[in-house]
């Protein structure tokens, strides 16, 4: 699949960003690059537990990272929680071993990592990594970079955790598709990681729904 990397561009708090068909979120002001829901190590996880399953999922999301930081020149990556998927998924070394191979790429990136979930079972990032880590919420005015989809008095919540997906009918056919999720107050992005699923969501009445489909970000 080729991706159509024309910056689909829309204001939230007053603020352009452009959601991308790589899963990401660029804000072009302050040249940073949103990204959620990474939960490196999941194949490694189900391998841990006697699952047969092919490994270097986390090689090949890192690279897809790579190349969305390339595209943007984004300075800043911020992750809106669940880096890693599990601590078992950590054990054999590879998922560690991959994430440091992908900093020495990319040495001169900030990089903040919001603490979800699943980051308070996997553990932190290795310090020689040199990430920011911070509980949410993070404020970085006009938003607010959360893990969970909850409102915040410090700004427009950028948020992850839902793994959003919309389902879209034509007559008897239907598709679910992973989902940019804008609210009046809160917005969610699709989960980045290839293993890690969708739950289907339901816009509310003035939510701004954008699809990623072959390689295109569309507003449904």
């Amino acid at each position: 699949m080729v991706l159509d990397l024309t910056p689909i561009s829309l204001h939230i708090a007053g603020t352009l960003v452009h959601p991308r068909p790589d899963a990401t979120l660029f804000w072009p002001g302050r040249q940073t690059l949103f990204v959620a829901d990474l939960h490196l190590g999941k194949a490694s996880t189900f391998q841990a537990r006697g699952v047969p399953m092919p490994g270097g999922d986390a090689k090949a999301d890192l690279d897809v990272l790579s190349d969305a930081l390339m595209d943007t020149s984004a300075r800043r990556l911020v992750i809106l929680g669940d880096l890693y998927h599990t601590a078992a998924g950590r054990r054999d070394g590879t998922t560690d071993d991959a994430l440091a191979e992908w900093r020495t790429r990319h040495p001169n990136l900030d990089v903040l990592l919001v603490l979800g979930n699943h980051d308070a079972h996997a553990g932190l990032p290795p310090s020689g990594l040199d990430f920011e880590v911070a509980e949410e919420p993070f404020e970085d005015a006009p938003f607010a970079f959360r893990h969970h989809p909850e409102p915040s008095e410090a700004g427009y919540t950028l948020a992850g955790h839902l793994h959003p997906g919309v389902v879209l009918s034509a007559g008897r056919e239907q598709v679910r598709l992973p989902a940019f999720v804008f609210g009046p107050r809160v917005g969610v992005l699709p989960a980045f990681g290839a293993l890690t699923g969708m739950m289907t969501v339901r816009p509310a009445t003035g939510d701004r729904v954008f699809v990623i489909a072959e390689g295109n970000v569309v507003e449904v």
